[in-house]
């Protein structure tokens, strides 16, 4: 296949998978804030998009992890085609499509890695992915930043309930916390901007120095920051509703102090994570503070449940995805009707999932139940959920059955 055709497609592929991560991953910034009544669900997820793009010209360390990092670098270049980078995509967004269809928050990190390192060893064989780099800089991070995150959340749940403790036993003591989440879920839409869209930057500039386009160990070029900002803000902007559903109301029950909380240790340990170049699953982190949250505050419960698909999930994302990339792989290897068949195939499986997701349609009305209303009690609110049917009084009914 032609060399600028190839690219063509992948960065088009890329630009796809940095939309799905963009719906896919709303909630890790959204879903608490949504779920306690801060925002209301359309004004919070059009801020998450515009801080999405913001935050994706902030740095580009996560994005010289992949460029440079995961995939080694030998005598002749880097030791990976375009052809098996648009594999490894294929895979990536598979994985990430089934688990938005079943509102699970899997890391859509886990599965571009995945998708490239399944690719990879099928078409550059084991020795093209850089083990060390992986364990240093995937897998450690999403063993300690979801456990981080949850331990600093649940601290500073109990901080918050400690100082606010005069509240105890008033319905709405606490709901000055909704105005200090709408800071701190900014704070984490910003944050998600500086490490996911990172991560799209890293494939296409993977893909450029592949094909010799540009030179091994340099960041991306400004047209691609550009790119990769805009489709993760549009994907985010289009809602991600079957996850946000998830964490606002699947993990616990989500109080205002709870979502500050949570929201603000996920902004911190994303921030930092960032910073070192750890490319980490922003939604695992966002997962862990929920949980941690859920924890801290007395007489709240964590559905662990819910919390052990996740997990299931989380285990299975870079497996699953890399078993994806690899099939994908050996199709593209047939040449230009490989790439055909997996294009065909690719598109076939996402039109079908969101074919199935009409049949049970998760959007902003009702994606969380809504919050008591601010100055109400949560009793009060309740009665709301129920239909009380009026009965007649006993005299006129006994009236009317004589008249009869």
């Amino acid at each position: 296949m032609d060399l600028t055709l190839i690219i063509v497609l992948v960065i088009a592929l890329a630009l796809f998978f940095d939309f799905t991560n963009g719906f896919h991953d709303t909630a890790n910034a959204m879903a608490t804030p949504i779920a306690t009544g801060a925002m209301k669900p359309k004004v919070a997820v059009a801020l998450a998009a515009i801080l999405n793009l913001i935050g994706a010209f902030l740095s580009t360390e996560v994005a010289k992890t992949v460029s440079g990092g995961i995939i080694r670098e030998g005598s002749g270049g880097v030791q990976i085609t375009p052809e098996l980078i648009f594999a490894g995509l294929v895979g990536a967004i598979v994985w990430n499509m089934v688990t938005w269809l079943f509102g699970l928050p899997s890391s859509s990190s886990h599965a571009l890695f995945g998708g490239l390192i399944g690719a990879a060893i099928v078409g550059a064989g084991i020795g093209a992915v850089d083990f060390v780099v992986v364990l240093d800089k995937v897998i450690l991070p999403a063993l300690i930043a979801p456990v981080t995150a949850g331990v600093v959340a649940y601290s500073a749940t109990k901080l918050a309930y400690w100082i606010t403790r005069r509240y105890d036993g008033r319905p709405d003591g606490r709901g000055g916390f909704r105005y200090g989440q709408i800071f701190s879920s900014s704070l984490v839409a910003l944050a998600h901007g500086t490490n996911d869209a990172q991560k799209t930057m890293g494939v296409i500039t993977l893909t450029l120095i592949a094909a010799g386009l540009q030179t091994a160990g340099s960041g991306p070029e400004l047209w691609v920051v550009i790119s990769c900002a805009l489709a993760i803000a549009i994907g985010t902007y289009s809602g991600g509703w079957r996850i946000i559903r998830t964490l606002g109301r699947g993990l616990t029950e989500v109080k205002p102090a709870q979502g500050f909380a949570a929201e603000t240790s996920t902004a911190a340990t994303i921030l930092a994570s960032s910073h070192l170049g750890f490319a980490l699953s922003t939604t695992q982190v966002a997962s862990g503070s929920v949980i941690g949250s859920g924890l801290g505050r007395r007489g709240s419960s964590v559905r662990w449940g819910t919390a052990g698909r996740i997990a299931i999930g989380w285990l299975l994302t870079l497996p699953s995805a890399a078993v994806v990339g690899a099939v994908a792989a050996l199709i593209a290897g047939l040449g230009p009707v490989g790439i055909l068949i997996d294009t065909v195939l690719g598109v076939g499986v996402v039109a079908l999932i969101f074919w199935l997701s009409r049949r049970n349609q998760v959007h902003s009305a009702n994606a969380v139940e809504p919050a008591p209303v601010q100055g109400q009690s949560e009793v009060a609110a309740s009665g709301r959920a129920v239909k009380i049917k009026k009965v007649k009084p006993l005299k006129k009914e006994r009236a009317r059955k004589e008249s009869a």
